[in-house]
C-alpha cells in the first residue's frame, strides 16, 4: 500500500521531489520505492527526463485504477470521522405513540437542536426495546424492569371518538347503548391496555357479543374510524390533535382513566449520552406541556 500511495503522488506530481515533499520522505526514498515497484511488475511506469518525470503508456491503467481506490479509501475514512463527531440519539417507541404522539412534535425538536441525529426504532414488541442499543424508550407504565430508570409521561381519559358522519348518524345513541353500535378492537400486544369491554364494564355499561372490526395496529384504527367505520377508544394525548382539526369527533362524555400511561425508560447498564441527555429533557417538557 505504501509502495502504491508513492507511486500515485509520483504520478500526480510527475515529479519525484513533489510527491517526497507530501510524503514526507526523500526524493531517493520515493525514487527507489518506484524502482523497486518497477522490478516487482517487469515494466516501466515513468519515463525520466530534466524536469521531472512521465507516466508510460502501460501505467496510466494502474494510475487511474490506484488513484480511484485511494480517493474511495479517503471518502470512507472521513466519513466515519464525521459519523463519530456527529450526535445521535436512538430512540425506540411504539407505532401508536410514534405516529401520534412524538411525530408532530418533533419539528419542535429539530429546529431547537438540529445538531442531534434522531434514530427511530419503532416496534409493539416492547421488550425488544431491553435487547436493542437504544438510549431511550417510551414503553407502557405497567411492570418493572430490573437495571432500569422511568419517568411518568402521561396518565391518559380514554373516550370513544369516530368520524362526523357516524356521529351525527348516531347522535341520539344514549351511553347504555354504546355497546350495540359498530365497535372498533385494536389487539394490543400488552395486555394491559384496557379494551371495550373494560372501558363499558367501568362506565357501567351492559355488554354482549361485542361487534365489530379488529386491527393490529392503533394508527389503522384511528384511520377507520375517521372514515366513518365505527367507533374506537381514543386515548386524549394521541387523538386530541385529531379531534382539534376535525378529523375525530369525541362521541361520548363517557370516559375512563387510563389505568396503565406511557413512561420514559432507559437501561442503567448502558452509556448515557448528551444527546440522550437532551431529549430525555425535551420528551419531559412536552409530556408536561401536553398536560395543561
Amino acid at each position: 500500500m505504501t509502495t502504491l500511495a508513492v507511486f500515485e503522488a509520483t504520478a500526480r506530481h510527475a515529479n519525484f521531489k513533489n510527491a517526497a515533499d507530501e510524503m514526507n520522505v526523500t526524493a531517493g526514498a520515493v525514487s527507489r520505492q518506484i524502482k523497486a515497484l518497477e522490478d516487482e511488475l517487469g515494466l516501466k511506469l515513468f519515463i525520466r527526463h530534466k524536469n521531472g518525470v512521465q507516466l508510460t503508456a502501460a501505467a496510466q491503467d494502474l494510475f487511474s485504477e490506484v488513484a480511484a481506490s485511494l480517493s474511495r479509501c479517503s471518502e470512507a475514512v472521513q466519513a466515519l470521522k464525521i459519523e463519530k463527531d456527529e450526535e445521535i440519539v436512538t430512540f425506540a417507541c411504539t407505532d401508536a405513540f410514534a405516529t401520534h404522539w412524538l411525530m408532530p412534535r418533533m419539528k419542535d425538536f429539530w429546529s431547537k437542536f438540529p445538531h442531534i441525529t434522531v434514530n427511530h426504532f419503532i416496534s409493539d414488541h416492547v421488550l425488544d426495546f431491553r435487547n436493542a442499543e437504544v438510549d431511550l424508550f417510551v414503553r407502557p407504565a405497567a411492570g418493572i424492569w430490573p437495571n432500569e430508570s422511568v419517568e411518568p409521561l402521561s396518565k391518559d381519559l380514554i373516550y370513544p371518538v369516530c368520524g362526523a358522519a357516524f356521529a351525527e348518524e348516531h347522535r341520539f345513541t344514549k351511553p347504555a347503548d354504546l355497546s350495540g353500535l359498530p365497535l372498533l378492537h385494536v389487539d394490543w400486544n400488552n395486555p394491559h391496555w384496557p379494551r371495550w369491554h373494560d372501558f363499558l364494564q367501568n362506565a357501567s355499561v351492559p355488554y354482549q357479543g361485542l361487534r365489530g372490526s379488529r386491527f393490529n395496529r392503533y394508527s389503522a384504527l384511528l384511520t377507520a374510524a375517521e372514515a366513518n367505520q365505527g367507533l374506537a377508544l381514543g386515548w386524549d394525548s394521541l387523538v386530541r390533535p385529531m379531534v382539534r382539526q376535525g378529523r375525530l369527533v369525541r362521541f361520548s362524555d363517557v370516559s375512563m382513566r387510563d389505568p396503565v400511561g406511557f413512561c420514559l425508560a432507559w437501561n442503567n447498564r448502558k452509556p448515557f449520552s448528551k444527546p440522550a441527555s437532551t431529549m430525555r429533557a425535551w420528551l419531559l417538557d412536552q409530556a408536561y406541556a401536553a398536560a395543561f
